[in-house]
């Protein structure tokens, strides 16, 4: 049964932030109000359904009572029930704590693992993967860096993806992806299995992640890679190290100032990412299972070219349509991580 008083909580909270912005308020305090008011309309309208359901359903338990309306009531309670029963089960998804970092536009990045010159053609295979997904959503997909074989595979890239809802829909995409197939290169016609790991992190803002200048040293060099449009003439390319960490960053589109703008959003992304780890293992570390969104060593999914198949390993889905998985239709995987993301955390909730 949801608490009443959580409820009201939540109401009350919404009425507050409602009027705040009908009074007017600091120009700093627009854009988190906002976003928090925005987040808490759904919640507030489910609640809003559930309540008014309620009402409804003791009106019809007050008419039991009365000998001419007895026969109404017992004919609109049964449908009352299972519409609050469905409404309850929305206004509990809805309850559920968001991650915060969920509207974010992402930073993604790809690398071969196991598997040599086949690996890093996988690697090239996810990139385009997900790009046709992103076009798909109608998402802004911009590659930071990108470094490619001679092969057409890829050694590294990181791209910045921006639209609704990104981060949210993207997060349980990190982690090992493994391929069985016959490379092109295999002339006995052997399956080989090789990985790529996968990174997701949501952006960080200035305000989430402050970089002293003194933990930072910037270099500035000459595009590099496979030849054609991964090499440029002129020191264009920025490379970001981060003394403390020693997390290095670098990005080589053809303008230096938005390689620098590019490479502080990634460096931030990481550290944030680290923190958003730390702060995420303290609290899950006696949890039993989890769909996981941050574990980058976990073998997540496995694309089996010979039998068209695709496994996510976290949930134990197959699908056998990997053609259509490989150009972007990923809508039915992601659905089935977020449900069961949700139903963990719902069980969680009622412990």
């Amino acid at each position: 049964m949801i608490q009443s008083a959580t409820l009201e909580q939540i109401l009350q909270r919404f009425q507050f932030l409602e009027a705040k912005m009908n009074g007017g308020m600091a120009s700093a305090d627009i854009a988190p109000l906002t976003r928090e008011y925005s987040d808490l309309r759904p919640v507030v309208d489910t609640i809003n359904t559930y309540r008014a359901l309620l009402e409804e359903r003791d009106g019809a338990e007050a008419m039991l009572d009365d000998p001419e309306m007895r026969a109404l009531a017992e004919d609109e309670l049964p449908g009352l029930r299972t519409r609050i029963e469905a409404a309850e089960a929305a206004l509990r998804l809805a309850l559920i704590p968001k991650d915060a970092a969920d509207g974010r536009p992402a930073m993604l990045e790809i690398r071969p693992g196991t598997g040599g010159d086949e690996a890093a053609l996988f690697a090239a295979d996810l990139l385009r993967m997900y790009q046709r997904y992103c076009e798909a959503k109608g998402w802004r997909f911009e590659i930071i860096e990108e470094q490619a074989t001679e092969l057409g595979g890829i050694k590294e890239v990181i791209a910045r993806v921006e639209g609704d809802g990104v981060f949210a829909r993207l997060k349980y995409e990190s982690g090992v992806h493994r391929v069985q197939r016959v490379p092109e290169t295999e002339s006995g016609g052997r399956i080989h299995t090789s990985a790529a790991t996968v990174a997701v992190l949501p952006e960080a803002e200035a305000v989430d992640i402050d970089i002293p200048a003194t933990d930072i040293r910037i270099d500035t060099m000459r595009a590099s890679g496979a030849g054609g449009q991964h090499v440029n003439t002129t020191d264009s390319a920025v490379r970001i190290t981060h003394l403390p960490t020693g997390i290095i960053v670098t990005s080589s589109q053809k303008s230096q100032h938005r390689n620098r703008e590019l490479a502080m959003d990634v460096l931030r992304a990481r550290l944030f990412d680290l923190e958003r780890e730390r702060v995420e293992g303290a609290r899950s570390a006696d949890r039993k299972a989890q769909v996981g969104s941050g574990d980058r060593s976990e073998r997540i999914r496995t694309y089996n070219f010979p039998q068209g198949r695709m496994t996510d390993h976290r949930i134990n889905l197959t699908l056998y349509r990997l053609d259509a998985i490989l150009q972007g239709d990923l809508d039915e995987i992601i659905d089935a991580l977020t449900s069961e993301a949700q139903a963990q955390l719902l069980a969680e909730m009622d412990t």
